[in-house]
């Protein structure tokens, strides 16, 4: 089999695999529907009727980024640094102090560079998962993901050595780094909805332990609340989270 032929098989494999992992359980930035809304105003006016009711919001997104994004900030750090230095080419370019030719092949390296960091937190966050204890239930499905995108790893890793000693025109780079893009995109979506599954595992956990009767996503959902009534337990998410890991 060529190599891209393995590359585009790989990528068909990728974009399947999507149906094994959890859906993603938080609203999304469009905020929620009317029909959600509805819902949840109904279990409400039951739990009032039933008594007391405690209400607790979490501010889900920062609990991610506390935990998951955090687990692999060394990681994040280099993709960090690479995009500073494209940055940095592209103002030389602007002062002149660098050709136009010069130019275009640093940048396919960097770009190249930037990309294969990217890649690299993915891995890097997958392998935390699969070994993780608190990943268990969905530790074969993470398994066949990343089992999925080697071969687009191997393609990441040959463009990235391709660009490195300049032997690569702009166009075909172009055409192959936006399939890697693509990617990479795809895998984070499906890794973002693994992780987002324990967030909301977290939350309900929380809920239970502290006795709450109804736990709020602040973002999307919250407007007004009164911090006598509504508990922000975001923390507590947190540290949850933190056992999962």
């Amino acid at each position: 089999m060529s190599r891209n032929t393995l590359f585009i098989a790989g990528l068909a494999l990728l974009l399947a695999i999507g149906a094994l992992v959890l859906q993603f359980v938080l609203p999304s930035e469009g905020g929620v529907s009317e029909a959600d809304l509805d819902t949840l105003q109904a279990e409400v006016a039951s739990l009032r009727q039933q008594g007391a009711l405690r209400v607790a919001y979490a501010r889900t997104e920062q609990a991610f980024s506390a935990v998951f994004l955090n687990a692999v900030s060394d990681m994040r750090q280099r993709a960090t640094d690479k995009a500073a230095e494209i940055t940095a080419l592209q103002r030389a370019l602007v002062e002149s102090t660098i050709s136009q030719e010069d130019y275009e092949v640093q940048l396919m390296a960097l770009q190249a560079e930037f990309l294969d960091a990217q890649f690299a937190v993915q891995v890097a966050m997958i392998d935390k998962m699969i070994a993780a204890n608190g990943f268990a239930d969905i530790r074969g499905d993470l398994t066949t993901l990343k089992e999925q995108m080697q071969p687009v790893i191997d393609e990441m890793k040959n463009l990235l050595s391709t660009a490195r000693i300049g032997v690569i025109d702009s166009t075909e780079f172009s055409s192959r780094y936006g399939q890697l893009e693509a990617a990479y995109q795809q895998l984070d979506g499906l890794l973002v909805q693994a992780a987002t599954t324990k967030v909301v595992q977290a939350a309900r956990e929380v809920a239970l332990r502290d006795g709450y009767d109804l736990v709020l996503n602040y973002k999307n959902v919250l407007v007004y609340w009164n911090p006598a009534s509504i508990t922000d337990i975001t923390d507590d998410v947190e540290a949850m989270l933190a056992t999962y890991l």
